[in-house]
């Protein structure tokens, strides 16, 4: 019998040998009556000042035990989804434009079934690319084609690598093994809040662009597609920067949320798409301890806790503000993909070991504060803004920062103190009220001033770094139940820079849909 065993609350110090012994104490069974064992997830509950770990746990023992249906869930044999391919016939190899999680996981999804896709993608492999990025942290020299938006594994690759999602679908589980065959470390398949890391990621996605090729697809780096002719409203080619035209009958628009002038000129093409909400703020910093202490007190420190998190929001009746992407142990990091502009993002290694925390504060922002309804408006409220940072860091990309009690005052800070702002290549003094909209810098003074109730001395010795911009998509392009554009056969716009997912998670899950759609019209190509 196969059984699920829910909500083991045990000590901190506990051993995968007493793990077991409690879960097989828990149904009423004996060492000798259990076949196999492990442990399906685990969480923190630092609820109270005593803090542990909750546990569910798989088992399969020999004897009958009685299931309540909450704590112990009997887990019933599935049959594999089958899949079931199209009759149509590709007259060209389906092309996937972006190497994120989204076009990554679909271009992987169509290579395992013999679909050959071409992966196009803007930037660098992920080698060049990190050598691109490390020299413009270090010497402002910004790359505008390869960055921490474009190139390989796109915006997640400089990220935490967080792999948390509120979605339930049974893929998840699939995607979670994919990220461990090649590369990831085997705890993700279990802990509560899974991450990678920017140092772990960085491999895994080079293992399963080598796998694309090894199934017969081919991957394309810096290869911008400037170009889509459409006739009598289906896709034909997309033609690249250097003027090379590539025919398809599928294409899939897996390209992130900062392809700014990809926007433009699908825009123009007359693709389906409207303006939608997002957020904006900056990045706060604390010193990880004393986020490790108002999150565990007494157990700060402890090993198997690692670099404690937080989640944060606060509402009214029109107004949001919340904590985004909250990155342990990590850097604030340049996140520019234009010139002459100013971008944050968070960013931290596996071992998620570096002095500060930091996190995204962002504030709700409507078509009503880009005051028109153009599809392309929300772009232009975040250029302008990103902007006036850049001007504000002294135009050389530094970024303008602040102690966030200043912010609270509308001033300037004097010179920073046991909290230093980790941004390379590095901030000036100056005050973010400059930046932000009069409704956001006061939204954003209303949520810290909340978030000092939830966290005693919240704002107290932490920094502001501005500004973040890029928390999601600043626009959808529309799609129908069969995932196609609205108005032009054969684009399948996908992910987040398409506006349905916001994660890695939930972009690899899309690509994998969107694979499965395809393959569900068309045949393998021959």
């Amino acid at each position: 019998m196969k059984l699920r065993v829910h909500n083991l609350k045990l000590p901190l110090d506990t051993e995968e040998k007493e793990i077991k012994a409690a879960a097989l104490s828990f149904v009423r069974a004996k060492e000798t009556d259990c076949i196999s064992f492990r442990i399906a997830k685990q969480s923190i509950d630092a609820r109270k000042k005593e803090v542990s770990f909750v546990y569910s746990v798989d088992l399969e023992v020999t004897k009958r035990v009685k299931t309540d249906g909450k704590y112990i869930i009997e887990l019933l044999e599935t049959e594999p989804e089958e899949i079931v391919f199209g009759t149509k016939q590709l007259s060209h190899r389906p092309v996937v434009v972006g190497s994120g999680p989204c076009g990554l996981f679909c271009a992987y999804r169509l290579a395992e079934q013999g679909y050959q896709p071409i992966l196009l993608e803007r930037g660098a492999d992920v080698d060049t690319r990190t050598q691109k990025v490390d020299k413009f942290w270090k010497t402002a020299s910004f790359s505008p084609q390869t960055n921490v938006q474009f190139g390989e594994g796109g915006a997640g690759t400089f990220s935490d690598g967080k792999l948390t999602t509120r979605l339930s679908d049974p893929k998840i589980k699939g995607i979670l093994e994919t990220f461990v065959r090649f590369g990831a470390p085997e705890e993700i398949g279990y802990k509560a809040k899974p991450h990678i890391g920017t140092d772990v990621l960085k491999t895994v996605v080079k293992n399963i662009r080598n796998k694309i090729i090894a199934l017969g697809g081919e991957v394309r780096f810096q290869s911008q597609v400037a170009d889509v002719e459409i006739k009598q409203d289906r896709i034909k080619s997309v033609k690249l920067a250097t003027g090379e035209e590539i025919p398809c009958d599928v294409l899939v628009l897996a390209i992130g949320h900062s392809a700014r002038d990809t926007y433009e000129m699908l825009y123009h093409k007359g693709l389906a798409m409207q303006v939608k909400s997002f957020s904006v703020g900056a990045r706060v910093e604390h010193l990880q301890s004393f986020i490790n202490e108002a999150m565990y007190g007494d157990y700060a420190g402890h090993p198997r806790l690692g670099a404690a998190d937080y989640q944060l929001s606060y509402r009214n009746e029109d107004d949001a503000c919340y904590s985004f992407c909250m990155c342990p142990g990590g850097v604030v990091v340049a996140a520019a993909s234009e010139e002459h502009t100013v971008v944050t993002n968070g960013m931290s290694y596996f071992s998620r070991a570096e002095r500060n925390a930091n996190a995204a504060l962002c504030v709700n922002v409507t078509p009503k504060d880009f005051e028109s309804e153009h599809p392309l408006s929300g772009v232009l409220y975040q250029r302008e803004m990103e902007r006036r940072a850049f001007v504000l860091g002294g135009k050389n990309y530094c970024a303008p920062a602040q102690k966030t009690t200043d912010f609270l005052d509308s001033k300037k800070s004097g010179a920073f103190a046991e909290v230093l702002p980790s941004y390379q290549p590095g901030v000036l003094n100056e005050d973010l009220n400059k930046v932000f909209s009069e409704r956001v810098s006061r939204v954003l003074k209303d949520g810290l001033r909340y978030f000092d109730r939830k966290i005693q001395n919240f704002t107290k010795n932490a920094v502001l770094t501005g500004v973040e911009t890029r928390t999601s998509a600043p626009l959808r392009i529309l799609r129908n139940e069969a995932m196609e554009s609205m108005n032009v056969h054969g684009i399948y716009p996908a992910g987040e820079g398409a506006g349905y997912a916001g994660g890695i998670m939930s972009a690899a899950l899309d690509g994998i849909k969107i694979a499965e759609k395809i393959m569900s019209v068309y045949q393998p190509v021959e």
